[in-house]
């Protein structure tokens, strides 16, 4: 996430000051006066604010994220703790390739297989990654009495969001 945040903030900061740039009019040329005019000044000070301004917006929206992420990590975390006398169950998990959904989110099938000899529920809690193992997002599912033997489905989707290459894991699973 710390990458993907890091270009963000540079392509804001480099955008903010074009634009900075553009509308007061500044040129890449100088004349050979030592005197700096007014409308020098303007420029330089509208582009200090632009960049100054885009830097504010890029970490605010990076600690948005970080703050979405540490909810979603806290609700997970809450859900499974939930769950008494459950046991890890995280090898009777696979799940299928995550797709994106219509709205930016992302998808993924979950299949419990329950192997004990009587039904069970299973707690899922699903990790979305980026390709360099960067956490960006996490859910839980629950899938409620799975028969003895038998597979049980549910959908993972994340809680907000999400662009570029997405891998998903198991993180915990409890069966109970």
């Amino acid at each position: 996430m710390a990458g993907r945040m890091g270009k963000s903030k540079r392509r804001c900061t480099a955008v903010a000051l074009l634009m900075a740039c553009a509308v007061a009019g500044v040129s890449s040329c100088s004349d050979s006066s030592s005197t700096t005019s007014p409308a020098r000044s303007k420029a330089a000070s509208a582009a200090s604010a632009a960049a100054s301004a885009a830097s504010s917006a890029v970490a605010s929206l990076a600690s948005q994220g970080a703050s979405a992420l540490a909810s979603a990590s806290a609700e997970a975390k809450r859900r499974l703790d939930e769950v008494k006398s459950g046991i890890n169950a995280k090898d009777e998990v696979s799940l299928g390739a995550p797709a994106s959904a219509g709205d930016g989110r992302i998808t993924v099938p979950v299949t419990v297989h329950n192997t004990a000899n009587s039904a069970k529920s299973f707690v899922v809690q699903v990790s979305f990654n980026d390709t360099k193992g960067n956490l960006l997002d996490t859910c839980v599912v629950t899938v409620d009495n799975v028969a003895a033997g038998k597979d049980g489905n549910a959908t993972a989707r994340s809680n907000r969001k999400l662009s570029g290459p997405v891998r998903a894991e198991v993180a915990r699973a409890l069966r109970y």
